[in-house]
């Protein structure tokens, strides 16, 4: 996803619902919400850095409201199977989506889903932003995006590229670098992000759009060799990586944002006290530090800010994905 909202320092994330909270509790501003567990689906497996982040929250979140957010993995077909699940659940502030990238993918990517990505669910928050990595296996005799783009150009549709499944971000990031570097390389998807950097690393594929957590400790033993980073700012975690749009491909970004959302017709209230306990969540003590280590920022919105991110970001990805006939049934 390419981030559309206004980041926020782990500092400035007070907002009147915050302090509506602090000054009255949960039972004062939204009827006695939370009164049990709240299950957060998150649409993927275990053990990702998306994961890791929704759990990082969950646990903000029940320290501040008193009620336990139980994290719920149901992957399956680019998150379709949990949000569908979720977008059938009472709209009551019980069960919650986390999502990232596919979730504004998805309704190009697909011919037919079992919901309306933008009516049959409520944004209450984005909760996290995060770059990837172009990493190559030290065997491809490249150094740089330049001479990645060269190589390419001179053997179109030669060379592999991995990425933990169609419609993901890796591959849409992907895509998005062939597009606007104009060159051909082989797609070949896995079933997750854990499978595909493995075979980068055996040299079995060339090339791939890793997660900063999972590359840089190949990277720093030189198991990898990283081109450059895919927002339009370097990162804080490795500075020395140039990013793709000051080393040959202007105006790349591909960035996956995470954030919260309810069912649709979840009650207002809810929905704002909601959104005032991520703010605060991931505005606490070593949630910055925590997230940095997975090579992510916090960034986190209004109801409507999440709301007007998954719309550009739907156009936005809708538009690659038709030019490049990417859909699938």
């Amino acid at each position: 996803m390419k981030s559309e909202t206004v980041l926020r320092s782990p500092q400035a994330v007070f907002t009147l619902a915050s302090l509506l909270i602090l000054a009255g509790g949960p039972a004062a501003y939204a009827q006695g919400y939370p009164a049990k567990a709240v299950r957060v689906v998150v649409p993927y497996a275990p053990g990702g850095g998306s994961d890791v982040i929704s759990r990082i929250l969950a646990q903000r979140m029940s320290e501040l409201l008193g009620r336990q957010f139980v994290i719920d993995n149901r992957a399956g077909a680019n998150g379709i199977i949990g949000t569908e699940m979720v977008v059938q659940a009472p709209a009551d502030g019980y069960t919650l989506l986390y999502v990232s990238s596919p979730h504004a993918v998805n309704p190009s990517m697909y011919r037919k889903l079992p919901y309306d990505t933008l009516k049959d669910l409520t944004p209450v928050s984005e909760v996290a932003i995060a770059s990837l990595v172009l990493v190559v296996h030290p065997s491809l005799p490249v150094r740089s995006v330049g001479e990645l783009v060269m190589l390419a150009k001179a053997r179109p549709g030669q060379i592999d590229y991995a990425s933990g499944g169609s419609g993901g971000s890796p591959h849409l990031a992907t895509e998005l670098f062939k597009k606007m570097a104009r060159i051909n390389l082989n797609h070949v998807p896995y079933r997750g992000a854990g499978p595909a950097l493995a075979d980068v690393l055996a040299g079995q594929v060339q090339i791939m759009f890793s997660s900063s957590a999972s590359a840089l400790p190949h990277i720093r033993s030189g198991r990898l060799r990283a081109l450059g980073i895919s927002s339009m700012k370097r990162s804080e975690v490795a500075p020395d990586i140039p990013t793709i749009a000051e080393s040959g491909v202007p105006g790349f970004e591909a960035v996956t944002i995470f954030g919260l959302v309810a069912p649709a017709n979840t009650p207002r209230a809810i929905v704002e006290l909601l959104n005032a306990a991520v703010h605060k969540a991931m505005g606490a003590a070593g949630v910055g530090e925590s997230l940095k280590a997975l090579g992510a920022d916090v960034a986190v919105s209004t109801p409507e800010g999440f709301g007007s991110v998954i719309e550009s970001e739907v156009k936005r990805w809708g538009e690659l994905v038709r030019a490049l006939k990417l859909q699938v049934e």
